[in-house]
Formats: C-alpha cells, sequence, structure tokens
C-alpha cells in the first residue's frame, strides 16, 4: 500500500496492469501466430466483453458501499453464501495462480544465473526466497509502491517492440507483415484463439476485490479498473499482433522466447538475456499483486465470517496479516509441488482449476450487477443493462474455452470448499 494509506489511484491502476501483465505474454505472439487475422478478432471479441466486466465492476464500486470490496458486494446482493462460493473459488484460483507465476520467474532468474542450477534446491529456495521478500513488503504496506515500480519495468521490453513494429512498417509498408499466418478467417479458428486472448486479460477485477486496501474506493476502483485494462489491454494487443505479423513465421514456429527473437533482430544476441531480465520483473511484479489480492480477499470473507475471525485482523499499517501469510503460505506449498519432479503432475492438475474458479466468481458477480440493476441500485440505464449481459456472456465464453474437465473438477473443488464451510458452521454453531 502507498505509505500505509492503502492504494491511491496509480497504485490500484498498476495492480489492475501488473496482474493482466504477468508471464505469459512473453510467449502469446508464438501461440497467436498459426490464427492470423483471427487474432484480431480474437482481440476485439476478448477486450469488449473483458470491457463490459470491467464496467460492472466500476459501476459496483462506484454506486455500492466504499470498502466493501466484490465480496462484500455480493454478499450484500446475493446472499452470504452465494458470495462465499465465488470468493472461495477465486482464492483457489490466486493460490495456484501465484505458484505458476513464481516458477516462471525462477525459471527467467535461472536462465540469468545459470549457476544457480548447479546448486541443490536452488529453484525452491529463489521462489520461496521471492515470496517472502514480496510478502514482508506487503505486511510492511509498501505492496503498492513494489507495484508500480515493477510495473513501470514490466512495461519497457513492450514499449520497444511497439516502437521497433510501427518503424517497420513506416519504413516498408505491407512487406513487414510478410511474416503474418495466412490462415483464412474462420469460425472455428477465430473462436479458439478467443479462448487465448481472453485468458491473457484475466486481472481486470485486481482493483475491485481489495477494495479496503484502496484510497476513496467509490472513485479510485472504479477509474483505476477502466484505465488498467485500456492500458493493459493496449499492450498486449500491440505488442503481441506486431510480433506475430512481422517475425517470420519459421523463425516464429521454432521461438521459445519470441518477444526475445524479435527485439534481437535488432539488437543482437544479447536480447534475450534483457529480456529474461524483464520477465522475471513482470511475473515477480505480477505475485506481488496476486498476494495483495488474495490477503485482501482472505480478509474479507473472514471479515463477514466467511473464515474464522482472525484472518481479518490488521497491523498498525492496515495489512491483513494472516490473510497475507496464509496466502504466501499456500501459494508457497504449490510451488514446491510444481517444481519437484515427483509433484508436477499433481500442480499440472490442481493449476487447471485456477481459471476456472475465477470465473466463477465472475459470473457471480455479474449477476449480482443484474440483481443490483433490478432493484435500482445500479443506474437503470441500457448501457449498464447491456454491459452486464456482455459480462455474462464473456465469463461463460471464457468457461467454455477452459473445456469441459476443468470445468467439473473446479464445480468440484468449490463445493468441497462449501460442505467444509457447513461442517465449520455446524461446529462452530454446537459449540456455543
Amino acid at each position: 500500500m502507498e505509505r500505509g494509506r492503502g492504494l491511491g489511484f496509480w497504485g490500484a491502476t498498476a495492480l489492475v496492469v501488473g496482474n493482466i501483465i504477468g508471464s505469459s505474454i512473453f510467449m502469446l505472439p508464438a501461440v497467436l501466430a498459426p490464427f492470423g487475422a483471427n487474432a484480431l478478432i480474437a482481440w476485439g471479441v476478448s477486450l469488449a466483453g473483458a470491457g463490459c466486466l470491467a464496467w460492472v465492476y466500476a459501476q459496483l464500486s462506484l454506486h455500492l458501499p466504499a470498502g466493501a470490496g466484490s465480496h462484500g458486494h455480493v454478499k450484500m446482493l446475493l446472499g452470504d453464501d452465494t458470495a462465499w462460493l465465488g470468493s472461495w473459488g477465486y482464492l483457489l484460483s490466486v493460490w495456484t495462480a501465484n505458484a505458476a507465476i513464481a516458477v516462471a520467474g525462477v525459471s527467467y532468474c535461472l536462465t540469468i544465473m545459470p549457476g544457480l542450477e548447479q546448486w541443490a534446491f536452488a529453484p525452491e529456495t529463489l521462489g520461496l526466497l521471492v515470496i517472502v521478500l514480496l510478502l514482508v513488503a506487503n505486511l510492511r504496506a509498501i505492496g503498492g509502491s513494489v507495484q508500480i515500480v515493477s510495473t513501470l519495468l514490466k512495461l519497457i521490453p513492450f514499449v520497444l517492440v511497439i516502437a521497433l513494429g510501427f518503424w517497420l512498417f513506416i519504413d516498408h509498408g505491407d512487406a513487414a507483415l510478410a511474416g503474418m499466418s495466412q490462415q483464412a478467417i474462420a469460425w472455428e479458428p477465430a473462436l479458439a484463439s478467443v479462448g487465448i486472448t481472453l485468458f491473457a486479460l484475466l486481472g481486470l477485477e485486481s482493483a475491485a476485490v481489495p477494495a479496503r486496501a484502496v484510497r476513496d474506493p467509490n472513485n479510485v476502483v472504479p477509474r483505476a479498473t477502466l484505465t488498467g485494462l485500456l492500458l493493459a489491454g493496449f499492450v498486449s494487443v500491440v505488442a503481441t499482433c506486431i510480433v506475430a505479423f512481422m517475425m517470420p513465421a519459421a523463425q516464429m514456429a521454432n521461438s521459445s522466447a519470441p518477444i526475445a527473437d524479435f527485439i534481437g533482430r535488432f539488437m543482437g544476441g544479447g536480447a534475450g538475456l534483457i529480456v529474461a531480465i524483464f520477465a522475471a520483473i513482470s511475473c515477480f511484479g505480477a505475485l506481488n499483486g496476486w498476494l495483495l489480492v488474495g490477503g485482501e480477499l482472505t480478509a474479507a470473507m473472514a471479515s463477514t465470517g466467511g473464515l474464522p475471525s482472525r484472518a481479518a485482523e490488521r497491523n498498525e499499517r492496515g495489512a491483513p496479516v494472516v490473510g497475507l501469510v496464509s496466502c504466501a503460505v499456500i501459494s508457497s506449498i504449490f510451488l514446491l509441488l510444481a517444481i519437484s519432479r515427483r509433484g508436477a503432475a499433481a500442480f499440472e492438475f490442481v493449476a487447471l482449476l485456477s481459471t476456472t474458479t475465477s470465473l466463477v466468481f465472475f459470473v457471480i458477480c455479474t449477476l449480482a450487477a443484474l440483481k443490483a440493476w433490478h432493484g435500482g441500485r445500479l443506474p437503470k440505464t441500457r448501457s449498464t443493462l447491456f454491459a452486464c449481459i456482455g459480462a455474462l456472456v464473456f465469463s461463460m465464453v471464457a468457461l467454455y474455452s477452459a473445456g469441459v474437465e476443468s470445468a467439473i473438477w473446479g464445480v468440484g473443488c468449490i463445493a468441497a470448499g462449501y460442505v467444509w464451510r457447513r461442517i465449520s458452521l455446524a461446529r462452530r454453531n454446537a459449540s456455543r
């Protein structure tokens, strides 16, 4: 948090941008390149859907009680059980995502310092050390400052890519797009690429979930959510399309680091090392942001009785101690599962749940907004209604794109958590 008083506009915007632009964007051009112009259609659909969802979060934050956050808004509108189900699913996604981001960051660090691989348990130690350092930063309420700095740094390679892309287009015209796939525009490849671009924009809700950590949330959260999505969306679309369309197809097909290879055409072989440094910063900046979000959501659930009340306690700087520590510990467990050879398969299975469980949260928040619109708590305008419908369609399409298996397991894990909650409540009531 900024100066111990909560995130201001720039800190909250950096949280949104930093959580959207994490580790996956560095490989996105290679994934989208085979789809050709279909990728542009996918980005358009995804940005429209994400914009609707961002507008829903903005309206909820603007017109409902300050500081309640998404969990509080859903509880107010749909009841305690529904709010708990959505927030529990979202917590599952935060824990697994944190581990995946940490693993990616450690991999980039090993690229920068290859000698570390010779040390026993070096990846595990490095990953845990980063989580501990970010935990300390958030406990000292300087996580917002870390987020601003890391977000500014992670944007540097993408600004460079965009500048190089425009220079190539101005200098060579349409010939600069020679590497663009000739895949015909069709429904099937467009839908497949929508599934990829939808996931690349997850994180747009990052300012709305931890509203307790934001100064003047009624004003800051709506502006930060929309501004962050616009900035992150612009960078993601332009940078990934420039690389996907301008890099020769043969080189792209064999590239394991497309952003680095594209910059390397102009800066030489050292580009890989430079981009690896910024990629590590990007990963750990996103990890910082998601740690903050997970800690604040845990505290919000505890403050309404959804988790043990101690998890809502805050230190003198306003940081949710138990919430942050529990998020760091559980993320560390998943990290160790991911890095260990024995637990990698188990982690891959659990990580599959991350996207699905977060999307359940999106659907629930959108349904809450529709109820607020119907009841007059949100402006009864057509734009608000269309945004809610668009957000609901966005979430359902993303759920479909995630696949049936992940949907089944996601629902199963959320249901198991709900059973645990009911048993805990029954025991608590019986002990009174």
